[in-house]
């Protein structure tokens, strides 16, 4: 069974006001999170994934580089192809209205998500970030990823058109993604749809019944390794983990969060020594996926796991 380790890599300057004076600090915060520890953003991760011998699919943001210069996003992307790591598509809109000249001249406003674009609109934005992806020296891009798991059918369309075969944005917890799709049926697997393949993010049971996406940063090590383990058990196609550039560091901080960095750490160990079960796969060749069975169980990870997670977050509440 394939495992997706998929990484949104995304820069914000936490306020629209006072961009230009922000980004600088912000860039090397949320792309390298230097501290005296290292650098324990985007080069700690492409680190530990190397060293497990594993491919992750890096969904990089490329609006913000229009406002800042491209330069800026051919620094991000050289650092992953780097490391011999795969670059995909992100797209969070919040960046259009930042843009100069606009984007779109009639709606000089911001709209938090792709959802509240038209079709058309939806299109220009990822033609546009495809363009800045290939200006920076990506012009391979096979897959997408909205921000925030905010798709409807339109991005689904939009992706379709924009030529590209996988959309990643779908994610049954988040109530207003694929809002529109779910009249067709839920999206807990892999599907194709009108020659779109979609790879919606892995849900899981908890050891308290709850379900839980597979984020690093929300979820224990022993709940992703149960959650990985239970769905090859049941046949799953495959198991989508998401994490970001910054989620190994502290809040607010360039400090690593040594709760998720080890976290990181031991789910990487764990698939690199079951790699011939579990490998990990890009997205550059684009899979098929056959429609799941309709009674498949969703992937379920133990009382105990649940247990030292919630630990595990208590304790990443300490001070320093």
């Amino acid at each position: 069974m394939n495992v997706f380790l998929t990484f949104d890599i995304e820069i914000w300057c936490n306020d629209w006001n006072a961009l230009d004076e922000r980004f600088p600090g912000a860039f090397r915060r949320y792309i390298y999170g230097r501290s005296p520890a290292g650098d324990y953003a985007l080069p700690k991760t492409l680190e530990i994934l190397n060293r497990h011998g594993l491919q992750g699919v890096f969904f990089v943001e490329p609006l913000f580089a229009a406002r800042f210069g491209v330069e800026h996003l051919a620094e991000v992307t050289a650092l992953i192809r780097d490391a011999g790591q795969e670059v995909q598509m992100h797209l969070h809109p919040e960046w259009t209205d930042e843009i100069s000249p606009p984007v779109f001249p009639d709606k000089p406003f911001k709209r938090q998500h792709l959802i509240h674009y038209s079709r058309e609109e939806q299109t220009e934005l990822m033609r546009r970030g495809l363009a800045l992806l290939a200006a920076a020296g990506n012009p391979e891009i096979t897959a997408f990823r909205a921000g925030s798991f905010a798709a409807n059918a339109d991005t689904l369309a939009a992706v379709k058109a924009c030529g590209l075969g996988v959309d990643s944005s779908l994610n049954m917890l988040y109530s207003y993604s694929g809002q529109d799709v779910r009249t067709e049926g839920d999206f807990y697997f892999p599907y194709e749809r009108d020659g779109l393949q979609l790879l919606p993010m892995s849900i899981f049971r908890d050891g308290r019944g709850r379900l839980r996406h597979a984020q690093v940063g929300a979820c224990g090590v022993a709940e992703l390794r149960h959650a990985v383990e239970h769905s090859a058990e049941h046949g799953h196609p495959c198991f989508t983990i998401l994490s970001h550039n910054f989620e190994m560091l502290r809040a607010g901080a360039s400090q690593p969060d040594r709760i998720v960095a080890g976290r990181f750490e031991r789910l990487c160990r764990f698939l690199g020594a079951n790699r011939d079960d579990f490998p990990t796969a890009g997205l550059r060749s684009v899979p098929t996926f056959g429609k799941a069975p309709a009674n498949m169980p969703l992937a379920e990870a133990g009382r105990l796991a649940t247990l030292c997670r919630l630990a595990g977050q208590a304790a990443r509440r300490l001070p320093i």
